[in-house]
């Protein structure tokens, strides 16, 4: 699931200067990513480890960056001065630092000073009810996915499928699965042990992060197990009801499946 619509080619030169500009290689600007053990947290002090006027490197933040189809949180940072510093998005540097993508020529905080980060809560909880969302959908159409995207408006994957999608069919499945409102669980295996169960990785197109010892998964007990490394609910029944949108045959196995949030109540 990857997509980068709506975000510009300026803004990704940017993140590659930043990267370049702090010598992100170094395992001295390592941000500690709190939102991959809770992603119900809205805030976080953190210190500045590295900025300029195009972005702020943290210590350990809340925002999750663009990646497996999720897009980058926007938000603020709260600076000691009372002033704040709007965040517009949220990208990977290199190795493992998090570019808090800012205006340019904003006043950034000084390397070392305190901050507070705050996302944008309303649009990340919306993120995590369509990532989850995406995730049941996969279920249903158990096919390979070959994209994806997701927003807090609709959110869509391509499965490697020929058949017709029957959506009244596919929508009632779907909702079922959400108000069944099962857990929503995280959980690590080695490098190994993924690599001994193929059948775990559902995405054709983009393959989980591997080399770093571990990787992450979604489980869903009983109904998903695969790599993510996004946000999610902690139920199924957080989601609300969704509705399927357009079906589109993207090519002879390629069928692009939308979701959208139901608000027909």
């Amino acid at each position: 699931m990857s997509s980068i619509a709506g975000h510009t080619l300026q803004s990704l030169m940017r993140v590659t200067l930043l990267s370049s500009f702090f010598g992100l290689h170094s395992s001295e600007n390592m941000t500690e990513t709190l939102y991959r053990d809770d992603a119900y947290l809205k805030s976080c002090t953190a210190q500045v480890v590295a900025a300029t006027e195009q972005g702020v490197i943290l210590d350990r933040t809340v925002f999750y960056p663009l990646g497996g189809g999720q897009p980058g949180d926007i938000g603020e940072l709260r600076l000691v001065s009372g002033a704040r510093l709007s965040v517009s998005d949220t990208r990977k540097g290199a190795g493992d630092e998090i570019v808090h993508i800012v205006a340019e020529n904003a006043t950034v905080p000084a390397v070392g000073e305190t901050v507070e980060a705050v996302i944008d809560w309303d649009r990340r909880y919306a993120h995590m009810r369509m990532h989850t969302g995406l995730h049941l959908l996969g279920v249903v159409l158990p096919f390979g996915v070959t994209g994806g995207s997701i927003s807090a408006i609709r959110s869509r994957l391509d499965f490697d499928m020929t058949d017709t999608v029957d959506k009244e069919t596919v929508c009632r499945d779907l909702n079922a699965l959400i108000e069944a409102d099962h857990p929503v669980l995280t959980q690590w295996i080695t490098d190994a042990e993924l690599a001994a169960q193929p059948e775990l990785i559902r995405t054709m197109s983009v393959k989980p992060p591997q080399g770093a010892g571990r990787v992450r998964l979604l489980n869903i007990p009983g109904v998903d197990l695969q790599p993510c490394g996004g946000t999610h609910v902690a139920h199924t029944g957080e989601i609300g009801p969704l509705r399927l949108g357009k079906v589109e045959k993207k090519g002879a196995r390629n069928r692009r499946v939308n979701i959208l949030f139901d608000q027909s109540d």
